[in-house]
């Protein structure tokens, strides 16, 4: 079955098969120009057709490009210098240290953590530093706690605290 199957594929793709054939009684065969009269375009590639054609015209569809071997040795050194880089920063020491710093508060009014953990981490001896976590608390004035009184929008504040962070 997949014999046939494979015959006719073959049948359907191969237009014929290629025949000699003379011209008819009457009819003149035509002459090729002279070479001196011939335009010197460069011959056009023969198309072939056939099965192992039409599956290399498939496999050029589906499948991406090769690389030639410069190409793939530039990626392979590119690949190996980003993992190094990555490397010389997992081997600088580092040291998760505790504590609470109150982060200030920047221009648009959210808390800056990164300068709090720095100063968390220089307190301990180190350099710099990143925020791990985070606590917030709510200050309120004394006066929301007098009965009757209304509360008002500026009567309680929220503080952000680092109290972990990752310091180099």
């Amino acid at each position: 079955m997949a014999f046939a199957a494979l015959a006719a594929l073959l049948m359907i793709m191969q237009p014929g098969w290629t025949q000699s054939t003379s011209p008819a009684p009457g009819v003149q065969e035509s002459t090729p120009l002279p070479p001196d009269s011939q335009p010197s375009a460069p011959p056009a590639r023969e198309e072939k057709p056939g099965l192992f054609n039409e599956m290399g015209k498939f496999f050029d569809k589906i499948l991406p490009p090769l690389k030639s071997p410069g190409e793939t040795m530039d990626d392979l050194n590119a690949r190996t210098k980003d993992a190094g880089d990555a490397l010389s920063r997992l081997a600088k020491p580092s040291t998760v240290v505790t504590g609470r710093v109150a982060c200030p508060v920047s221009t648009n009014g959210a808390p800056d953590c990164k300068q709090a953990a720095e100063k968390l981490c220089q307190s301990k001896g180190h350099k710099e530093g990143k925020s791990l976590s985070a606590d917030s608390a709510e200050t309120c004035s004394p006066k929301v706690f007098i009965p009757g009184r209304q509360r008002k929008p500026d009567d309680c504040r929220t503080n952000t605290f680092v109290t972990r962070a990752l310091c180099q």
